[in-house]
């Protein structure tokens, strides 16, 4: 199986708010963009929220999530898995970004947000041990489409919270 690799952070220097996932799927790795597979509510759901326009191409998208003071990231910089599943991420192959330049960097962040359990398990055991005392996190339901035990409105419901 080969290794894949993530891409780097969308953000501004100005950046308040971390949001991460685990590590891009097949779809988004293929098209070289965060949540591409079309299935992914992760754009409708932050669009909605930021009041961005969804149908807007993704550069447009990136960019107004980063002025807007967010950052997107994963927490795994590399991995091997076969599928997209977080579930098929083979442990011992897992790199973890470099969240200690990223937050030496983007000193206002004072937010992090996890898009799912596996983001969340892997922030809490690799991350948040030496995060520092100022940066709260908060687990959100994923918004994959293997997550079918939330609807989009009940995603969208929760995931407001990044603007609170």
């Amino acid at each position: 199986m080969s290794r894949l690799e993530g891409f780097p952070p969308i953000a501004l220097p100005h950046a308040h708010t971390l949001i991460l996932g685990s590590m891009p799927g097949a779809a988004s790795l293929a098209a070289g963009q965060y949540y591409a597979h079309p299935r992914n509510g992760f754009w409708r759901i932050v669009c909605e929220v930021l009041d961005i326009d969804p149908t807007l191409p993704y550069a447009e998208r990136a960019r107004l999530l980063a002025e807007r003071g967010y950052a997107l990231w994963d927490v795994l910089s590399a991995c091997r898995r076969k599928g997209s599943l977080d579930s098929d991420i083979e442990p011992e192959s897992m790199e973890v970004n470099d969240f200690d330049a990223f937050f030496a960097a983007h000193a206002g962040i004072a937010r992090v947000f996890l898009n799912g359990t596996t983001a969340a398990t892997l922030f809490k055991r690799h991350v948040a041990p030496r995060l520092a005392a100022h940066i709260a996190w908060q687990r959100l339901p994923s918004t994959s489409p293997a997550n079918a035990s939330y609807s989009l409105a009940d995603k969208l419901a929760t995931w407001r919270e990044i603007v609170r």
